[in-house]
Order: structure tokens, then C-alpha cells, then sequence
């Protein structure tokens, strides 16, 4: 594939030095993603690179906050993937509508919104003005896999 065949999405993320993975496969009884009318909801996305996790355990013990980030653009990107599994064409994504972070962190780490600018950030740069959102960061016990960081996504598509 050259590059005049990747999306205006695909080039950014090929100027960062990325590329979208494959989709990741289901751990459980679900889908990467669904589209239902203008919109595609992606299941939660952990941090897998190549079919392995990039990192495990909990943040502020055994993940810095730092690498927590790079962690959730990891889910970002896998987001992205599950996103263009069901629409192809990453330039029919109108805005990136909603993501949902969860950061499984020791009881008195509060720096969650910080771990999931990891994911909204690389939106921002896949997807220009139409990657800015809304968005949650929470802290949890614990997450599928031991992963440190998990992200979803709502993004309006056109036709």
C-alpha cells in the first residue's frame, strides 16, 4: 500500500511513526466494534501490541503515570483499528464523540485524566478538529488481563 491509498487519518499516524495494527481479538463474548446508524461503538481496548500486552499491573506501583499514557494511546490506536474494521475508511469518521478511559490504579493515585490524555492526544493528531470529545478518566480496582489501561470510543461516521 502506498501512501496516496492510506486515509488522511492513516498519513498522520504514519507521520508519528505509526501504523493501525490489525484488530485486536475479543478476550470474551463480544465484538471490536459495532456501528448502529451514524455512529460506531468500539469495546473497551487494552494496551496489545502484536497479541501481547504491552505492560501489566497497576498504576502508581508497578506503571508509571508516564508509561500509563503511552499505554492508553496504545488503546487509542487499537481503537482506531476496531473503528475502521466496521467503516474501512477512517476518513469517514465525522469527530471522535465520546471516549472513556478506565486506569486501574492503586487507591490514592488521582492523576487519571493525565494517563488518558495518552488516548485523547493521538486522537487529536489522527484526527485534527474531529478528534477533540468528551471524555471520562476513572480509576479502577482492577482490569481485564491485569492491563493498566483500557479505552473506549464513540465516533460519528458518515456515509
Amino acid at each position: 500500500m502506498t501512501a496516496a491509498d492510506l486515509s488522511t487519518v492513516e498519513r498522520r499516524l504514519a507521520e508519528l511513526g505509526l501504523t493501525v495494527p490489525d484488530v485486536v481479538p475479543p478476550v470474551a463474548a463480544y465484538v471490536p466494534a459495532v456501528r448502529s446508524g451514524s455512529h460506531v461503538y468500539t469495546s473497551g481496548q487494552l494496551p496489545m501490541v502484536a497479541g501481547v500486552m504491552a505492560a501489566t499491573g497497576k498504576v502508581g506501583s508497578d506503571v508509571t503515570a508516564e508509561q500509563a499514557k503511552e499505554l492508553a494511546a496504545t488503546c487509542a490506536l487499537n481503537a482506531i483499528a476496531a473503528v475502521k474494521s466496521v467503516i474501512g475508511d477512517l476518513d469517514k469518521v465525522v469527530r471522535v464523540v465520546k471516549v472513556v478511559g478506565f486506569v486501574a490504579s492503586v487507591p490514592e493515585f488521582t492523576g487519571q485524566p493525565g494517563v488518558i490524555n495518552g488516548a485523547s492526544e493521538l486522537l487529536g493528531k489522527a484526527f485534527g478538529d474531529a478528534g477533540l470529545h468528551a471524555r471520562s478518566a476513572v480509576g479502577v480496582a482492577a482490569l481485564p488481563l491485569d492491563a493498566s489501561v483500557e479505552v473506549e470510543m464513540i465516533v460519528e461516521v458518515s456515509d
